[in-house]
Formats: structure tokens, C-alpha cells, sequence
């Protein structure tokens, strides 16, 4: 953890094939989301390669009700690494990103840590507006229990 990211790690009893099969399905980002803001998948296939952008329907206060961001696929290594940046529709990504990172600690065994970063987030009056971390540490911990049922239900 630090001024401008936080991270949450769980251990889950699945190979990191089967977890990352779970995360690059954007359908499947409603199921894993801590924040409750993530609605719906609006438009987007399997994540297979960085450059891919996928877009959800999302809602919260924080955005007076509904609406929809793209995400920007940043990083991608099959089985290990899953990266995008996030921005209001139609718009560049403002600088922060999510990151999933699979450490296999076993044939069927993962350690699995999700990141909230918003270091590269150089607007100040959005950075007064949002206030980071909009997303708190909880929701990161539950996404992590979020993922690792539905890696069980798969």
C-alpha cells in the first residue's frame, strides 16, 4: 500500500489457468466486483492481448447515478498478468489502472493480488474530485473472495 495504490492478495485453490480464464471474461467482471459499481458488460470480448478495450455499464453517487467507462487493456501475460486503465466513455484513460497478478504456488494453487493504482493520475482538480482511493481496500478483499467463487462455480 502506499499514497497512491492498494493492493489485496488471497490465496485461491485453483490452477492460475482457471483463474485467469475467470478474469479475462468481462462478462464475468459484474460477478467480481467488491465496489458494486461495475452493472454489466456493454461491449467487449475475452480479454486475449493488451490494446483490447471492453466497456461496462457502471453506477455510482460518485457520478451522479449510471454510466459507462472503457477499459483500456495496458497488460497482458496469459496466466499471470492482467492489466487495463479506466475511463469515462469515449475519453483517454485519466491514469489510474487495475492490475491482477497470478502467482501459482502449486499445480492447483494460486496466490492472486489485485491493484488499485492511480499514480499516473496527474489532474488535480480530478484528483480533488474523486478523492482516491475511490474504491476502498474492503472492496478489493471481497473481489478477491468474489473471484475465487467464481473460479469454484466454473
Amino acid at each position: 500500500m502506499s499514497d497512491t495504490s492498494i493492493s489485496a492478495s488471497r490465496t485461491i485453490d485453483a490452477s492460475a489457468k482457471d483463474v485467469f480464464h475467470v478474469l479475462t471474461d468481462p462478462h464475468r467482471h459484474v460477478e467480481l466486483d467488491g465496489s458494486g459499481f461495475v452493472q454489466g458488460l456493454d461491449r467487449g470480448d475475452r480479454i486475449e492481448k493488451s490494446g483490447q478495450q471492453f466497456r461496462m455499464n457502471m453506477s455510482g453517487d460518485h457520478m451522479g447515478g449510471d454510466y459507462q467507462v472503457d477499459n483500456h487493456v495496458t497488460g497482458y501475460d496469459e496466466n499471470h498478468l492482467l492489466a487495463w486503465r479506466t475511463a469515462p466513455a469515449g475519453q483517454e484513460p485519466p491514469g489510474w489502472e487495475w492490475v491482477w497478478e497470478l502467482k501459482s504456488t502449486g499445480s492447483d494453487s494460486v496466490e492472486a493480488t489485485v491493484t488499485y493504482d492511480w499514480s499516473a493520475v496527474t489532474d488535480k482538480e480530478l484528483l480533488k474530485k474523486l478523492s482516491f482511493p475511490l474504491v476502498p481496500q474492503e472492496a478489493l478483499e471481497t473481489s478477491l473472495g468474489n473471484l475465487a467463487a467464481a473460479v469454484r462455480q466454473s
